[in-house]
């Protein structure tokens, strides 16, 4: 019996995002979103810099009244928060609504 190889090829995959905190329009409260990038919005971005991300942001992210920081992954690289506390904030509100809405 002959054994066929495997026809799935197993290929690298980018992966590339932001996280944001910010305020949402109504309710005017402080929100955490990750929103995944594809390639034709990295190519928006332009250069790989906090500047650059910000203002695709104030553009692409309606969502938001107000971006109050941010953080890019792209494969290797990355933009991190501008402060520990935002960061911290950023995963309180991501992560601590679930576990009140099990309880």
């Amino acid at each position: 019996m002959t054994i066929m190889p495997n026809p799935v090829v197993d290929r690298p995959r980018r992966i590339s995002y932001v996280e944001v905190l910010g305020r949402i329009w109504r309710p005017p409260i402080k929100v955490g979103q990750t929103y995944e990038l594809s390639d034709y919005d990295l190519e928006n971005v332009g250069e790989f810099t906090r500047e650059a991300f910000a203002h695709w942001l104030a553009t692409h992210a309606g969502d938001f009244e107000q971006v109050i920081d941010f953080h890019v992954g792209v494969g290797n690289s990355e933009i991190p928060w501008h402060s520990e506390d935002n960061e911290s904030e950023f995963y309180q509100c991501m992560y601590l609504v679930a576990e009140f809405e099990g309880s």
